[in-house]
């Protein structure tokens, strides 16, 4: 039985922030239900991808973040592009991740860093550090303990009886600090923290906190090294709780605003199943046309995120029914169902 115990200490300010966290929750919770829609809340998915990926140093844009997402051909670094397409896969898989499990752990490393490791999915077999320029500022345990290290943070987590804001940012630290991959840690942590958090409060599945933390950067990385300097991570844990606070607060404010445009959505603001139906008006249209219609380049973005869905949802039907693959399918809209652009 393991007796880890992450090296942290409780302090007046975390007790402080917490409460203020929790007034916002209180506040939020009824907002969230009213205002948070299926779009807002992409629209919070793909600013968390992009803050996270330029964290990284990413380079690409929220605008050809948002058009990659959305199947759009764009110009730009593979890699890069690939980045954004992984962590998409990676974040939709997030309600069905289990936080404590390392299996799931395993899984969403392989989605994120597909294509771009060659060890995804893997913990690392070889050493790594952390360095700033030429100059080693953080040296990760050996390999051969990354799987004993994360199986008993995750223990840990299971039996702690701290508070889950307090908890889950400790979780955070000690995923940097024992850097179980060869590459892909920095997302794979950040994201875990939002999944903590999310399964305490659903809420925290749609705040886009990373985008904080990309316009405190430095300081970020500035509060790991202070953690490994004096062996103690609540510097960490009070700046994570402030960029909770401050996430909620704006999440709140944006909220308001959903309330007062009302309907004023353009199309680009709308879900890619609304798009598919507005391109596809009154008529019947081939995949191929619907694609360029709607200005996408990549088939499988453009069935998973637009054609099954409007599928699955019985708005449209095919036109050879009894053959889904016929080189003549064709797709429309269903007679039984209105639908109000």
């Amino acid at each position: 039985m393991s007796n880890y115990k992450p090296p942290f200490h409780i302090t007046e300010k975390m007790t402080l922030l917490i409460a203020e966290i929790s007034e916002q929750i209180g506040r939020i919770t009824i907002l969230q239900e009213k205002s948070i829609s299926p779009h807002l809340r992409r629209e919070n998915r793909i600013r968390t991808i992009h803050s996270s990926l330029a964290i990284e140093h990413n380079s690409l844009s929220l605008e050809q973040v948002t058009a990659i997402i959305d199947g759009k051909r764009i110009l730009g670094n593979p890699s890069e592009i690939k980045e954004v397409q992984n962590a998409y896969e990676a974040y939709e898989l997030m309600l069905k991740l289990n936080p404590l499990s390392v299996k799931d752990l395993l899984k969403a490393h392989k989605l994120m860093m597909e294509g771009l490791v060659k060890e995804n999915g893997k913990f690392r077999s070889g050493g790594v550090g952390v360095f700033e320029g030429n100059k080693l500022i953080h040296m990760a345990p050996p390999a051969e303990f990354v799987s004993e290290h994360i199986k008993n943070l995750i223990e840990w987590y299971k039996k702690s009886e701290y508070h889950p804001l307090i908890k889950s940012a400790v979780f955070h630290y000690e995923f940097e600090f024992i850097h179980p991959f060869f590459d892909g840690n920095g997302r794979i942590g950040r994201m875990w923290h939002s999944l903590l958090l999310g399964k305490w409060k659903d809420l925290f599945f749609w705040l886009p906190i990373e985008e904080l933390i990309q316009s405190r950067q430095k300081e970020y990385y500035e509060t790991l090294g202070v953690a490994d300097t004096q062996s103690d991570s609540a510097g960490f844990v009070e700046l994570m709780l402030e960029i909770i606070r401050d996430s909620l607060e704006k999440i709140e404010v944006v909220g308001n605003k959903t309330d007062q445009v009302g309907d004023q959505v353009t199309d680009q603001d709308k879900s890619p199943v609304e798009r598919l139906l507005i391109s596809l008006g009154n008529n019947a249209l081939s995949a191929t046309e619907l694609m360029k219609l709607l200005g996408l380049s990549h088939k499988p973005t453009f069935r998973k995120n637009y054609l099954t869905p409007a599928l699955e949802q019985r708005l449209i039907e095919r036109t050879v029914p009894d053959k889904p693959n016929s080189k003549n399918q064709k797709y429309r809209k269903k007679p039984s169902k209105a639908y109000n652009n």
